[in-house]
């Protein structure tokens, strides 16, 4: 691939989802991503590295180290969710020095990403109920997950993917057994505490894209020593 080995140029491999945010079954799918950092010298031809690459496995995705950066910076969650997952299956010392710069890509961003996206994904939802009478409880079970680790991330600055004592409500909502009017309650509630809580947040206003890219010109310097 634009002359350089994938396996070997990845430096971060992790597993996301539900068996990492405490909700797997036993239907639950194994997700993982991660991040291969394509050596400088791949850039220098006209082909240029892919951004990202599925597979080869089923539900495997892997960013080039630069658009993922780029990603984390603006506090997208599902890449802020890798750098912070505990199941580790694949890190090299690039991969280390990565995870070491987590809290350079946090700030107070988050709220305004992790609400945009969940009001969206809810208005999709409530256009299920008014069509079809349900929406798609997989879908819900996510927003209020994700709206909760975004409270938790604002409320304390530390990102806490497990979802601990909710576990059971939210199987439940996946399973479609919470009145809609509970659910719609529920997210409300959520969304207005991540708001309130903003101004009090231990976060700063903007992520250290400075130390970022720091480091990303580092490694692409390195990887030209033979």
């Amino acid at each position: 691939m634009n002359g350089f080995d994938l396996e070997a140029a990845t430096i971060l491999e992790v597993v996301v989802g539900s068996r990492v945010f405490g909700l797997e079954t036993s239907a639950s799918d194994t997700d993982r991503r991660g991040i291969f950092a394509a050596p400088a010298s791949a850039f220098w031809g006209f082909t240029k590295p892919p951004t990202h690459v599925d597979g080869p496995l089923p539900e495997q995705f892997r960013w080039e180290v630069e658009r993922f950066c780029e990603l984390a910076l603006v506090a997208n969650p599902n890449v802020l969710e890798v750098l912070h997952s505990p199941l580790v299956e694949r890190i090299t010392p690039e991969g280390e020095e990565l995870q070491a710069l987590r809290p350079a890509f946090l700030s107070r961003r988050v709220a305004g990403t992790y609400l945009h996206y969940a009001r969206a994904q809810f208005v999709k939802a409530q256009r299920g109920v008014e069509r079809d009478g349900h929406p798609v409880w997989r879908h819900v079970t996510h927003l209020l997950r994700l709206l909760a680790e975004g409270k938790s991330l604002v409320e304390t600055g530390v990102l806490t993917l497990s979802v601990g004592e909710e576990r059971e409500f939210l199987l439940s909502v996946k399973r479609g057994e919470v009145p809609w009017a509970e659910v719609n309650r529920r997210q409300a509630a959520l969304a207005d505490g991540l708001e309130a809580a903003l101004p009090r947040s231990p976060l700063p206003a903007e992520p250290d894209t400075r130390r970022v890219e720091e480091w990303l010109i580092s490694l692409r310097r390195r990887s030209l020593t033979p």
